[in-house]
């Protein structure tokens, strides 16, 4: 700026000389003036940037979601409710609280195409570590621990972007088998919990540590996993190879590993169509692997759901199959563990299988006024079928208490996009036998949101 001042200076003094038609020197009032002009032309220049550094091209991504319920329940929970159940025709009702899921998000987008994502996840309003009743055995107090540490790291995972098409993601990730982990947050299903049929018999959320392989391309969305397998050990009766994710040490087993693929598309609009399958062995990552010496233990698990949402409906519907090897031989063994081992310690069926389906109509949708403030308000009704033990080897038992019947009506109301207020009614059935329904009444608010900064 100085610099400039001289050259303002030297200009102006020689354009008054040059007027002149006499040489004179100037008065000290009139440089006084010459200084003041200069200043004011100053303040009308703008300032420099003489930093050479450039600023980072990057965003912040915060966000998460929630779940508070409360249920009312109108059958006993005694674990003897199954063996004498003209004992338990008229239990009173009773009701819980809970915090379903609490989820974190956290994830900063790079430049170059770089992201990273993280979920800490808290289930049901604290620690993975609870005391529950046993209700498929003897009524026993049992510690269950369903990871090990106090707080579940959903995701942690980096990722490198080439294009829609081509894109890679590694560390902790989600493993998008059916439609629940696929569209597992609360504003993306009309139930008021995730649905019972599919959560019943796969992990969910079901999060390993692996990379992924997906993009898109026109009308279609494709994933490739590559992770850890599941754990033989953690095989149940009542919820197949449900378990088996999660991790009671401080580690994640992976002696064997798995693939799994998932492919949606969009050709019709307002239709998704989506396929997906898993196979891995889990014979090998049980921590005393030497007791299934031989043995594979593949699993495998094919799915197809779809979701239809326009003209005001909302449909969802999912099917899945799920088929086990050596089953007979990883019942023997985890029924003969230690009672001080994670295993559950059950038998476990060869096959598994469920199904739901969902239709939904928002009354606000016929309202433009509502429309324009992006209310909904929809009523619904659903029903579906789960079988833990769907097909068992020659020496297995099957279980009737694992097969059911689920019909359930509500209603979703959403005062705006990102919260939703979800009160439904269902029934539990169980087909041939005389087992006592069980009805549940449950009321949940839930919110889910993702912001950039």
């Amino acid at each position: 700026m100085k610099k400039l001042s001289v050259v303002l200076l030297f200009l102006y003094v020689a354009n008054i000389l040059s007027a002149q038609t006499q040489t004179r020197s100037i008065s000290e009032q009139e440089y006084q003036l010459l200084l003041k002009r200069i200043e004011a032309l100053e303040e009308k220049q703008p300032i420099a940037d003489t930093s050479k550094k450039k600023k980072r091209a990057g965003k912040f991504v915060i966000g998460g979601y929630g779940e508070a319920v409360t249920h009312r329940f109108f059958y006993s929970d005694d674990f003897r409710r199954y063996s004498y159940p003209e004992n338990y025709k008229d239990a009173k009702s009773r009701g819980q609280f809970d915090l379903p899921h609490v989820v974190f998000m956290l994830g900063y987008e790079f430049p170059k195409g770089w992201k990273f994502g993280a979920e800490i996840e808290f289930e049901h309003g604290g620690t993975e570590s609870a005391i529950e009743i046993e209700g498929e055995e003897f009524g026993e107090y049992e510690s269950e621990i369903e990871r090990g540490g106090e707080v579940a790291l959903e995701q942690f995972w980096l990722e490198k972007s080439f294009n829609d098409a081509v894109n890679i993601r590694l560390g902790h990730i989600i493993v998008p088998i059916g439609l629940t982990n696929a569209y597992h947050l609360p504003t993306e299903y009309l139930s008021v919990l995730r649905q019972e049929e599919e959560t019943t018999v796969m992990p969910s959320t079901w999060h390993e540590t692996g990379i992924s392989f997906w993009g898109k391309k026109n009308n279609w969305r494709y994933e490739v996993l590559f992770i850890a397998g599941l754990n033989a050990d953690q095989f149940s009766d009542a919820n197949w190879v449900k378990g088996a994710s999660a991790s009671p040490y401080e580690f994640k087993l992976a002696n064997a590993y798995a693939g799994a693929f998932r492919i949606d598309n969009y050709s019709v609009k307002g239709l998704r169509l989506g396929l997906s399958g898993y196979y891995g062995h889990s014979a090998a990552n049980s921590l005393k692997s030497e007791r299934y010496k031989g043995l594979k233990g593949a699993v495998i698990i094919g799915t197809f759901d779809f979701e239809y949402k326009a003209h005001n409906f909302w449909l969802l519907g999912n099917m899945d199959y799920g088929h086990l090897t050596d089953a007979s031989e990883i019942s023997r063994i985890n029924k003969n563990m230690q009672t001080t081992s994670p295993s559950p310690r059950t038998n476990v069926a060869s096959d598994a299988l469920s199904g739901s389906f969902y239709m939904g109509y928002d009354f606000f949708g016929l309202s433009k006024k509502l429309q324009e403030k992006d209310m909904k308000f929809y009523v619904f009704g659903h029903c579906g079928y789960v079988n833990s033990m769907f097909k068992t080897t020659k020496n297995i038992l099957a279980d009737k208490r694992f097969e059911k019947v689920i019909a359930s009506a509500g209603i979703n109301y959403y005062p705006i996009k990102d919260i939703v207020i979800k009160l439904e009614y269902q029934s539990r059935l169980f087909p041939e036998t005389v087992y006592n329904t069980e009805n549940t009444i449950s009321l949940g608010i839930m919110y889910s949101g993702l912001f950039k900064f």
